[in-house]
């Protein structure tokens, strides 16, 4: 039986569509095809008015041309952060794939519709879950959010579940956008966009 061959695929660029976003999107159809767990999620680095940086992951709830966007507890350490620095870096790694795409960017609140129409699309439970977690402040037990979760549960039996005033989401306006595809010996292959005016530059990276 034959040793494993190592797929090793090339990344050119005339194999990228000028568009960063629309690459983006067809590396993103891949990974879903390729069934890799959560490959929605990102890494999301932030900095507050002191310069102290921070990153947790998120899943991506919303791409267009303006933007990637997420939601949050607007009471958050990161939002918090970003209400004090609006810009960020998102790390999205697709290790089945030896892909990685970085993205930074100026960063805005959605629009009070947005952040309604996705608080829609959630679950009850989730729904329920945002008004009763208090994220990133300090609890006593785990008693103390399951009784606050189940009082907010009976407040809106039988009723739709509103968004809370303190919860919505953020935009990500890309400046740059990197694609890198993994190849062998460490030598890969990295290509950034950067924003030019209305449109794109792309250039090759040393790996």
């Amino acid at each position: 039986m034959g040793a494993t061959v190592k797929v090793d695929p090339p990344l050119h660029e005339r194999d990228l569509d000028p568009d960063p976003i629309a690459q983006f999107r067809m590396w993103m159809r891949e990974a879903e095809a390729a069934q890799i767990h959560l490959a929605d999620a990102m890494t999301l680095a932030t900095a507050g008015a002191d310069g102290a940086p921070t990153a947790r992951n998120v899943l991506l709830r919303g791409l267009d041309q303006r933007g990637f966007v997420f939601f949050t507890n607007y009471a958050s350490r990161k939002a918090r952060q970003l209400d004090e620095n609006p810009s960020a870096a998102l790390a999205f790694l697709w290790r089945e794939l030896e892909r990685q795409v970085c993205v930074t960017g100026a960063v805005e609140r959605t629009t009070p519709e947005e952040s309604d129409a996705y608080f829609r699309s959630r679950p009850r439970e989730a729904r329920i879950g945002a008004w009763a977690s208090r994220q990133s402040e300090v609890i006593s037990t785990r008693q103390e959010l399951e009784v606050r979760y189940e009082e907010i549960d009976r407040r809106h039996a039988g009723n739709e579940v509103p968004r809370p005033p303190f919860w919505g989401g953020f935009r990500l306006i890309p400046e740059t956008v990197e694609f890198w595809q993994g190849r062998s010996h460490r030598l890969h292959d990295r290509f950034r966009y950067s924003r030019d005016g209305d449109h794109w530059r792309i250039e090759r990276l040393s790996p």
